[in-house]
C-alpha cells in the first residue's frame, strides 16, 4: 500500500518534547522533513536518539524533573509537548514532577511561542457505564483504574491544569489534545496486540465490547499544524482520536486476518476502569479536516512495517 503524508505545518521551528517516545518520535522525524524540529527527552535508548538524529532531527537531553533548557535556541515557533511518565508505580509524587510540574517549567520557558499543544489523554475522562459511550471534550473528568499506570490518569488531570495555569499567568496560546489508541509503525496498542497475535498469545482485554477511536500516526502529524492554529490562551481542548470508532475485537480480528492467525481473546474485568474509550471528535475534525487513513488501511501499513513475513 502507497501512501503520500500530507503536511500542514511547514517551514517552522519545533520544539517536540518525550521524542523518544512511540508517538512524539514517530511525530518528530516527519515534521523534521518540512521544518526545522528540535527533540528533547532523557534518552536511556541511544539508538532511538540516533535514529531521530539521521531523519534531520536536532536532539538534547533533558529531563523535565530537573530541566536545563540552555542547550536549546530560545526562539521556537511551536512547542508540542508530549513527555510524560506513564506512571507505571505507585510513586505519584514522581508522576506529578515530570507530567504537572515539568509542563509548567516547559512552558513558562518558552513562554513566548506562538503556540503550544499540550499531549493529554482520554485516560482523564471519569468512566462512563455505557461501553459505546462517545465521550465529549465537557464529559466530567475522575482517575479509571489503571493496574498497569496507577498514577497516570490523575497526574494527567494536573498536568491540564498547570497549562490552563500558563496560559493565564503568560498569554501562551495552548491547544489540549486528549490522545486516544494511537498506532503506526512506531508502536502503540494495536502494535502490541498485534505481537500477541503472530506470537499465537492471548490478547487480553477489560471489556466486551472494547469500543476506541484509534488513530494512525501520521494522522497525528497531518492534525498537529491545525490543532496549534486553534489555541488560545484560554485553552482549547480537543480530543484527539481518530474519525472511526472500532473494537479491540474488530481490529483483532482483521489483524489475525492479515497474518492468517485466528486471535485467542482473554477477558480481565478491571471494576472502575473504561469500559470503552471511544470519542466524539466532531471538534476536531471542524479544526483539522477529516482523517486521511481509515482504520484498516492504518492497520495494513502498521502489519506492513511490523510482520511484513507474516502478511498473506
Amino acid at each position: 500500500m502507497v501512501t503520500t503524508y500530507q503536511p500542514t505545518i511547514t517551514g517552522k521551528k519545533l520544539l517536540v518534547t518525550g521524542a523518544s517516545g512511540q508517538i512524539a518520535h514517530a511525530l518528530a522525524k516527519r515534521l523534521a522533513e518540512h521544518n526545522e524540529v528540535w527533540g528533547i527527552a532523557r534518552f536511556g535508548d541511544e539508538q532511538r536518539r540516533r535514529t531521530l538524529e539521521e531523519a534531520g532531527v536536532h536532539t538534547a537531553k533533558v529531563d523535565l524533573v530537573d530541566p536545563d533548557f540552555s542547550g536549546l535556541p530560545p526562539d521556537f515557533d511551536h512547542v508540542l509537548h508530549l513527555a510524560a511518565h506513564l506512571g507505571s508505580t505507585s510513586d505519584y509524587e514522581f508522576a506529578l514532577d515530570v507530567n504537572a510540574v515539568g509542563t509548567g517549567l516547559l512552558l513558562s520557558h518558552f513562554r513566548n511561542v506562538q503556540s503550544a499543544l499540550v499531549m493529554s489523554t482520554t485516560g482523564v475522562y471519569k468512566p462512563h457505564p455505557d461501553a459505546w459511550h462517545r465521550y465529549v471534550e465537557t464529559d466530567p473528568l475522575g482517575d479509571p483504574v489503571s493496574p498497569s499506570t496507577p498514577g497516570y490518569g490523575v497526574c494527567k488531570v494536573a498536568q491540564e491544569a498547570m497549562a490552563r495555569y500558563v496560559a493565564r499567568a503568560y498569554g501562551v496560546k495552548i491547544v489540549i489534545g486528549r490522545m486516544n489508541a494511537s498506532y503506526g509503525p512506531g508502536g502503540g496498542l494495536p502494535s502490541k496486540h498485534l505481537a500477541r497475535i503472530v506470537a499465537g498469545e492471548p490478547v487480553v482485554l477489560r471489556h466486551d465490547p472494547a469500543p476506541y477511536s484509534p488513530i494512525f500516526e501520521d494522522d497525528i502529524a497531518r492534525h498537529v499544524g491545525r490543532l496549534l492554529t486553534s489555541a488560545d490562551s484560554s485553552p482549547n481542548v480537543v480530543n484527539f482520536g481518530g474519525d472511526e470508532v472500532v473494537t479491540a475485537q474488530e481490529w483483532c480480528a482483521y489483524l489475525g486476518e492479515l497474518v492468517g492467525r485466528k486471535p485467542v481473546i482473554e477477558y480481565a474485568g478491571i471494576p472502575g476502569s473504561q469500559p470503552g474509550i471511544a470519542l466524539d471528535v466532531g471538534k476536531r475534525k471542524r479544526i483539522t479536516g477529516p482523517d486521511q487513513w481509515t482504520w484498516r488501511e492504518g492497520f495494513r501499513l502498521m502489519t506492513e512495517a511490523l510482520a511484513p513475513s507474516r502478511l498473506v
